[in-house]
């Protein structure tokens, strides 16, 4: 049995977690769960899987839950320590770390320095503080298992080639290309919120869904991937996949192309991480090639969905440039969510926040949250 916590258990990832864990009854123990402000949710979560600790954003969500789960003996704790916690607690051997933002940063640091291996589904870690985690995993002997479709598909694709003392020519990183695929820049200034919501392959959270629709999704597993494989910006290429069937590709210096393909079912890549390096049965729909038909490929068009050109720009420029980068459209984002700016608003609150934050070259983990907290504050004074 082994012993997982989850933080960020009331979204999507964290959901289809524990519906992995359901599956396979007696092959986990959930020790922790988190969630921010879902309590009903995380009710019917902990009576079910009987944490030992459970976290909620606030006092007083923590004492709304404690009312509800009275009867049980089951830890409540809040905020920041509590996450931290949670990712820290004795048994637990595996963190899956699938809360939304940097605020997953400093729990998956103690995770690691407490010697819990990290699945990882939390793009913000590596995106903004990749030089901090992947040297401190590597000092802790902690493996970084990714979750993401894409960066498992490459795990899968790179399984027993590295060791072997193979190297990558690139990274073929797959996006299927939003609801917005083949619009142009004047089409986009007429796209609504629900519109941007309505994802052609994969059922996800409203936030990745707003950034696979901008493309910002691609920009940010890109500058993951370069942490997580150890490989330059020049080494992965994008490409434009719309049946989503391809989840991501490997090039070796011989030419060859080793691929991993399957339905778009997350829970593939979540149980890959949780089992690895077994495979065990997953129930859910298999991949029928006679039915496929055909599958295409196409250049992605950096130019109208501009959050991917930021992107990359950012991941050039190093430093705290990625932060801003996520903070920025993290910001700009919510702005959307509530409907208080246009989509094609986005690129451009990010493209200026990106030239008035002053560069850090080499940021701790300090500079990065307070790059953070200068990004947000001057999004606020403004929006």
């Amino acid at each position: 049995m082994k012993n997982i916590a989850v933080l960020g258990s009331t979204g999507s990832i964290g959901t289809q977690t524990l519906d992995v864990v359901r599956q396979h009854d007696g092959d986990f123990k959930i020790t922790a769960l988190t969630a921010g402000n879902n309590i009903a949710l995380l009710e019917k979560q902990i009576r079910e899987f009987h944490p030992q600790l459970v976290c909620v954003g606030s006092e007083q969500k923590a004492a709304e839950l404690a009312l509800s789960i009275r009867d049980l003996d089951v830890e409540i704790v809040c905020g920041m320590d509590g996450l931290i916690a949670a990712a820290t607690g004795e048994d637990t051997q595996v963190v899956v770390t699938a809360i939304v933002g940097m605020i997953g940063i400093r729990p998956t640091i103690a995770a690691i320095e407490q010697g819990k291996d990290i699945a990882l589904a939390n793009k913000e870690t590596l995106v903004t503080a990749g030089h901090i985690i992947m040297p401190l995993a590597e000092a802790h002997g902690v493996s970084i298992l990714p979750v993401d479709s894409e960066h498992s598909a490459i795990f899968q694709s790179l399984n027993g080639e590295r060791s072997a003392g193979n190297e990558i020519d690139k990274i073929l990183l797959t996006a299927s290309g939003g609801p917005f695929r083949g619009m142009t820049r004047t089409d986009l200034e007429h796209v609504h919120l629900a519109d941007a919501l309505k994802h052609p392959n994969w059922s996800m959270g409203k936030k990745i869904t707003v950034d696979s629709a901008t493309l910002v999704n691609k920009g940010l597993e890109v500058m993951e991937a370069g942490w997580l494989f150890g490989v330059t910006q020049e080494q992965i290429q994008v490409v434009v996949h719309p049946q989503s069937v391809i989840h991501s590709m490997v090039q070796y210096r011989d030419g060859a192309v080793i691929a991993q393909l399957g339905t778009p079912d997350m829970r593939l890549p979540i149980q890959y991480a949780l089992y690895y390096p077994k495979r065990t049965f997953l129930q859910g729909e298999r991949l029928d090639f006679y039915a496929l038909k055909s599958l295409t490929f196409e250049k992605p068009d950096i130019d109208t969905f501009e959050g991917l050109k930021l992107a990359l720009q950012a991941m050039k420029k190093g430093g705290n440039t990625p932060t801003v980068f996520n903070a920025a459209n993290e910001k700009a984002v919510a702005l959307f969510l509530k409907e208080k700016i246009r989509f094609l608003d986005i690129p451009r609150i990010i493209e200026e926040t990106m030239d008035a934050i002053p560069y850090i070259a080499n940021p701790d983990l300090d500079a990065i949250l307070d790059t953070e907290a200068a990004v947000y504050e001057r999004i606020e004074s403004r929006w």
